[in-house]
C-alpha cells in the first residue's frame, strides 16, 4: 500500500489578491506534492480561503458589502491564480463553511472537556469614537519587544513577536487614529502553558521543524509560555463560540482548522476518505505535513500541536518554513510597484519561467529569496531556454527532418551514447534526495548539469555534419541525446509541469516518473516509436516582457551581453546603446585601467577557498556598507569576518546561509574589528551584489 501524505500551504487571505510572494510557497508545496505522486505515494493536498478576522470585517464594510460577499469574490479569484499557476490542490474550501463551524466547535470542545479553558477578566483597548473593543488589527502601535513602529495589535510583522493589544506601545485606533482608553470584557483563553514539556518534546524531534527555528521558539518557554486569548468581541466576523454571548473565535483558532475542514469537504464531495479523521485522527497512518512562511511559525509550531494534542487528533509530522520574497532586492511594496499580484505575472509571462526560477533559488533554510528581474530573465534564459530547452529541440528536430524522417535507431550495446545515457541515470538518486529535502536548487543544478553534459556530446559528435554522409550514425547520436531530454522531462516534471506535457508529446513518449526511474535502464525509449513533431518549449525572456509584471516600460538598453538581440526591438537598442558625442567642456575620462595581468596555477593555488556558513550577522556603527559575519568554517571556533555587504543585505537575510570564504587572508582590522576572512561575491558593488552559493556542501568544504 503507498504511502499516504497530507500536504497543506498556509491559507491565503480573503483580503486582496494573491501575489508574487505568496506564489513562492505555493510553488514550493506544488513541486513537493508533484514530486512525492510521481515516486508513488499516495498524496493529498489542500488548501483554503481564510475567511475570518478585523480586516475583512472592515474592507468589507468599506464597500458596502457583507463580509460573506467580500470574501465570495476573492474566492473565485484566489482559485483561479491557483489553476493558471499550475498548484495542483486537491480541493481548495474555505474556513467560512459549515465544516469548518463544525470542527472549530468540536475541537472546542474538546479543549473545554479537557479543562483547557477558563474564563479571565481582562483590560482592553477600547475606542470611544467607534464604540467597540480593539482587538488585533483593529489597533496600532509600536511593538513592545522590538519597538517597529505602526504594528498591529496580535504579532509583529518584523520581529515575529506575538502579544496582547494592550501591550503596544502609543496605540491608536485603526479606523480614526484616536488614542484608545481600556475597559474589561470576559475572554476565553487555551491553557497553552500547561503544554509546555509536550511542545519542547516536540520542538526536539527530528525535521519537526527548522532548528534553527526551534532554537528561536525556545525563547517563548524562558518567558513562561502565555496562555492564548482564543475569544474576540462581537462585532467580528467569525465563527459564534457555543454557550457564551457576543463572543466569537479568533481567527487563529479557526484558521488552522481550516486543514480539517478542507479534508472533510473533500472526503464528502469525491467519496475517497469516510472524513477528514480517516487523515486526522490520533491513529492515523498519514503523515501530515505543513508548507508555511517564517512570520507564522509561533501559531504552527507551539498552539497548534498542543490544540490538537487535547482534542486527541494528529498532529504535523513536520512544518515546512521558507523566507520571504524580495524584488529587486527590496521587501515588496506597492509604493515601489514590487507587490506584483499572480494575475499581472500571469498576463505577461508563463508560470513556468516563475517556478523554474523559484525552484533554481529554493533550498530547505528559511532565508529571504530575491526576485531580481535581471537574474530572473538571465537565468531562466541561460538555464531553462538555452540549455534544456535547446537540447531537447536541436535533437528532436533533426530526428525529425527528412533525411531521418522521425525514426529513433536502435539502442547500441556500448559507445559515448549509452555512456552519456547511463552516467545520465547514475545522478537520479541525486535528484531524488535533493527535491525530498526541499534543496530544490540543488536538484536543478543537477538537471542543468546533465543537459550541459549532453549538449557538449551533441556538439562533439557533431550528428548535423553526419546527417548525408552516415546517416545511421547521426540518428544514434541524436536519439541517445533524445534519451537525456527524456530523462530531464522526468526530472523537471514536479516544477515546470506543462513544459514537459510539451516535451512528452513531441518525443511521442508517455511520461517518465521517479517510480519507474527506481529501476530504470538504457534505453528509456520505446525506439520503435517515431517521434513527434518538435516545436520550441519555451520562448526567451526579453527584457520588455519581464519589465511589464512591474507596469513598467522597457528599461534603457544593457550592453549586449547575452548575444545579438532579436525581434524588432534589436535595432533601436543597438544605437541606444552607441556612445554618445563628448560635449566640448566635457572633463578629459581617465584612461582604462589596465586589465590584471596572466597568474600561474600555482598563484591561484595560493588561495584557499572554504564553505563557510553565517551564524550571525550585525551593522558596524558608522559604516554603511560594512556588515560584521560570525562564520562557522567547520573549525573549532567560529570566525569574525567584515564584509562589504551591507547595501545588498540585511543582517537578517544573511543569516544561516552558505557562502564562499578566502579562509587564508591576513586578519585585518577593519572599524576596530579583526576580520579573518573575506566573503566572495559577485556584482558591481554597493546594491549590486551577490553572494556566491556553495549549495549544500557543509561548513569547512574545500571550494576548487
Amino acid at each position: 500500500m503507498a504511502e499516504r501524505i497530507l500536504v497543506t500551504s498556509a491559507l491565503p487571505y480573503a483580503n486582496g489578491p494573491i501575489h508574487i510572494g505568496h506564489a513562492v510557497e505555493y510553488v514550493q508545496t506544488d513541486i513537493f506534492v508533484r514530486f512525492q505522486r510521481s515516486c508513488g505515494k499516495d498524496v493529498v493536498y489542500f488548501c483554503a480561503d481564510d475567511t475570518h478576522g478585523t480586516p475583512i470585517e472592515i474592507n468589507a464594510a468599506k464597500q458596502g458589502l457583507k463580509p460573506e460577499d467580500f470574501v465570495a469574490r476573492w474566492y473565485d479569484s484566489h482559485q483561479a491564480d491557483f489553476r493558471d499557476l499550475g498548484i495542483s490542490v486537491d480541493y481548495f474550501h474555505s474556513t467560512n463553511s459549515p465544516e469548518n463551524k463544525h470542527y472549530a466547535e468540536y475541537i472546542y470542545g474538546k479543549l473545554k472537556e479537557h479543562g483547557d479553558i477558563e474564563k479571565r477578566d481582562i483590560e482592553q483597548a477600547y475606542c470611544e469614537v467607534d464604540k467597540r473593543f480593539l482587538p488585533d488589527r483593529f489597533i496600532k502601535g509600536t511593538c513592545p519587544n522590538c519597538k517597529a513602529p505602526d504594528q498591529y495589535g496580535d504579532a509583529c510583522e518584523k520581529c515575529g513577536k506575538a502579544y496582547a493589544p494592550t501591550d503596544l506601545i502609543e496605540p491608536r485606533c485603526a479606523l480614526c487614529g484616536t488614542p484608545p482608553v481600556r475597559r474589561k470584557s470576559s475572554h476565553l483563553f487555551f491553557k497553552l502553558s500547561r503544554h509546555a514539556d509536550f511542545l519542547k518534546e516536540t520542538l526536539r524531534k527530528p525535521g519537526f521543524v527548522h532548528q534553527g527555528l526551534a532554537t528561536q521558539l525556545q525563547g517563548f518557554f524562558e518567558q513562561g509560555l502565555a496562555d492564548w486569548d482564543i475569544s474576540r468581541d462581537g462585532p467580528y466576523f467569525g465563527f459564534a463560540i457555543p454557550g457564551e454571548t457576543d463572543k466569537y473565535f479568533y481567527v487563529w483558532l479557526d484558521a488552522p482548522i481550516g486543514y480539517i475542514a478542507t479534508t472533510e469537504k473533500w472526503a464528502k464531495t469525491t467519496g475517497k476518505a469516510q472524513s477528514a479523521l480517516d487523515f486526522w485522527a490520533a491513529g492515523s497512518d498519514a503523515r501530515i505535513i505543513h508548507f508555511i512562511g517564517k512570520d507564522i511559525v509561533y501559531f504552527h509550531a507551539l498552539f497548534w500541536p498542543a490544540v490538537l494534542k487535547v482534542a486527541g487528533l494528529k498532529q504535523p509530522e513536520s512544518v515546512k518554513v521558507h523566507g520571504h520574497l524580495t524584488v529587486n532586492g527590496e521587501k515588496m511594496s506597492k509604493s515601489r510597484g514590487t507587490l506584483i499580484p499572480v494575475r499581472s505575472y500571469l498576463e505577461h509571462l508563463d508560470p513556468s519561467y516563475l517556478r523554474y526560477f523559484y525552484a533554481a533559488s529554493l533550498g530547505s533554510g528559511i532565508e529571504d529569496l530575491d526576485l531580481s528581474l535581471k537574474d530572473f530573465r538571465l537565468r531562466v534564459n541561460g538555464e531553462l531556454v538555452n540549455n534544456i530547452g535547446n537540447l531537447a529541440n536541436r535533437s528532436l528536430s533533426m530526428l525529425a527532418g527528412a533525411a531521418l524522417e522521425k525514426r529513433l535507431a536502435p539502442a547500441t550495446k556500448e559507445g559515448p551514447g549509452k555512456a552519456l545515457v547511463e552516467a545520465a541515470l547514475a545522478r537520479v538518486p541525486e535528484v531524488r534526495e535533493a527535491f525530498e529535502k526541499l534543496e530544490y536548487r540543488n536538484a536543478i543544478r543537477i538537471i542543468t548539469e546533465i543537459s550541459q553534459t549532453a549538449n557538449g556530446f551533441l556538439q562533439n559528435a557533431a550528428p548535423w555534419a553526419k546527417v548525408k554522409t552516415d546517416p545511421e550514425a547521426a540518428r544514434a547520436d541524436l536519439s541517445d541525446a533524445a534519451e537525456v531530454a527524456y530523462l530531464l522531462g522526468a526530472l523537471l516534471t514536479p516544477v515546470i509541469p506543462r513544459v514537459t506535457e510539451k516535451l512528452f508529446a513531441q518525443l511521442n513518449a508517455p511520461p517518465l516518473t521517479f517510480e519507474a526511474l527506481a529501476t530504470a535502464r538504457y534505453p528509456l525509449l520505446d525506439r520503435s516509436r517515431p517521434v513527434g513533431t518538435p516545436e520550441p518549449l519555451l520562448p526567451r525572456l526579453e527584457e520588455d516582457r519581464v519589465n511589464a509584471i512591474l507596469g513598467q516600460p522597457p528599461a534603457a538598453a544593457e550592453p549586449a551581453k547575452e548575444g545579438k538581440k532579436e525581434g524588432k526591438g534589436g535595432k533601436a537598442e543597438k544605437k541606444a546603446a552607441e556612445p554618445k558625442p563628448a560635449e566640448a567642456k566635457a572633463p578629459e575620462a581617465k584612461a582604462a585601467e589596465p586589465a590584471p595581468g596572466e597568474i600561474e596555477i600555482n598563484d591561484f593555488a595560493k588561495v584557499v577557498l572554504k564553505v563557510g556558513k553565517i551564524l550571525a550577522a550585525e551593522r558596524v556603527p558608522k559604516a554603511d556598507k560594512l556588515l560584521k559575519l560570525t562564520v562557522d568554517l567547520g573549525e573549532e571556533q567560529p570566525r569574525t569576518i567584515c564584509s562589504g555587504i551591507a547595501e545588498a543585505y540585511q543582517p537578517e537575510q544573511v543569516q544561516g546561509r552558505k557562502v564562499v570564504v578566502v579562509a587564508n587572508l591576513k586578519p585585518r582590522m577593519l572599524r576596530g574589528i579583526e576580520s579573518r576572512g573575506m566573503i566572495l561575491t559577485a556584482g558591481p558593488g554597493g546594491k549590486d551584489l551577490s553572494l556566491l552559493d556553495p549549495g549544500d556542501m557543509p561548513p569547512g568544504s574545500e571550494v576548487k
